[in-house]
């Protein structure tokens, strides 16, 4: 399977501040991680996203309050914090998703993992918050429709609920949102009961797991809840948002999943279709495991 690695150096320098930890310092942990197999990968330099690409989910006021907050070097709220480089480095991010559905389009490569800082899932239309900017797997899931996709499913491992991704496609039956997450967490939404409104119900499908949950429960999700959904959506492309923060290690969550675990989970995910996949980089805060486990991640893309 030929698969892009997508990401740039401009990532290294969004600068959140110095005991932040989404720092550079995971990008740098995932790039030495992937040591031995950089060779096997497509190696692709996103273009920087214009602002009417970012407009597909978010609104000019939204756009102007990151760019005002990047020149400024100003926080947008306690967690979510610009430095002078960052709308540069969100507007790559963005670009990554654009990059990795032209090439699956085009037919250069199948899969395609985009390795990108700022992280986007809790981003929603208005707000920017949880670390997030812009949502940039929900600008790639509307792109994607744009060039001719016309069902996008998003399966979001993360830990914390993409409540950004939740809400763009609330009521939408073109897009299907996937997500498991650990329970009590940051931002608080995603229950179960949650399944999208109008046209969009039942087009959201959320899996909680109680804090100290194992592989067991994670895998008992990925291979009997999302498969039937996936079957009767049949999408023809899928978006995956990658947070590794539901890894045992995590400083910011509660769950004791493995890599191990890890591994079997993006094998039954890839096992779901034989449509192009992207995935996109979200949580995931500490370092060894962070590198560890986007390195099984890419070699069950590559197989």
């Amino acid at each position: 399977m030929r698969v892009a690695y997508i990401t740039d150096e401009i990532y290294l320098k969004h600068n959140p501040g110095a005991a932040h930890p989404e720092s550079s310092a995971r990008l740098i942990a995932i790039d030495k991680a992937l040591e031995g197999i950089k060779g096997r990968l497509i190696e692709v330099e996103p273009p920087s996203a214009s602002e009417k690409i970012i407009a597909l989910v978010h609104t000019p006021k939204l756009i102007e309050e990151v760019k005002e907050a990047s020149a400024n070097e100003s926080a947008i709220d306690a967690d979510t914090v610009c430095s002078k480089d960052s709308f540069e480095a969100v507007k790559k991010a963005v670009g990554a998703g654009i990059a990795a559905v032209d090439g699956v389009k085009a037919g250069a490569f199948g899969r395609a993992f985009c390795a990108v800082r700022p992280p986007g899932h809790h981003a929603t239309a208005t707000n920017a918050m949880g670390f997030c900017l812009f949502n940039n797997i929900a600008i790639a899931a509307r792109y994607a429709q744009s060039a001719g996709y016309k069902k996008v499913m998003i399966i979001d491992f993360d830990v914390h609920h993409g409540n950004g991704t939740q809400d763009t496609f609330w009521e939408d039956d073109t897009v299907f949102y996937f997500s498991s997450h650990q329970s009590f967490a940051y931002p608080g939404t995603g229950a179960e009961s949650h399944i999208g409104e109008e046209k969009g119900k039942g087009y959201t499908a959320n899996f909680l797991m109680m804090p100290e949950s194992g592989d067991e429960e994670l895998l008992d999700i990925y291979r009997n809840d999302l498969p039937p959904f996936a079957a009767k959506f049949k999408p023809d492309l899928i978006l995956v948002s990658a947070g590794y923060d539901l890894h045992e290690s995590d400083p910011l969550a509660s769950l004791n999943i493995t890599t191990e675990g890890i591994r079997k989970m993006v094998r039954t995910i890839l096992s779901l279709s034989d449509v192009p996949y992207i995935f996109f980089l979200e949580g995931g805060y500490h370092l060894d495991a962070l590198g560890k486990n986007v390195r099984v991640t890419i070699e069950e893309m590559l197989r």
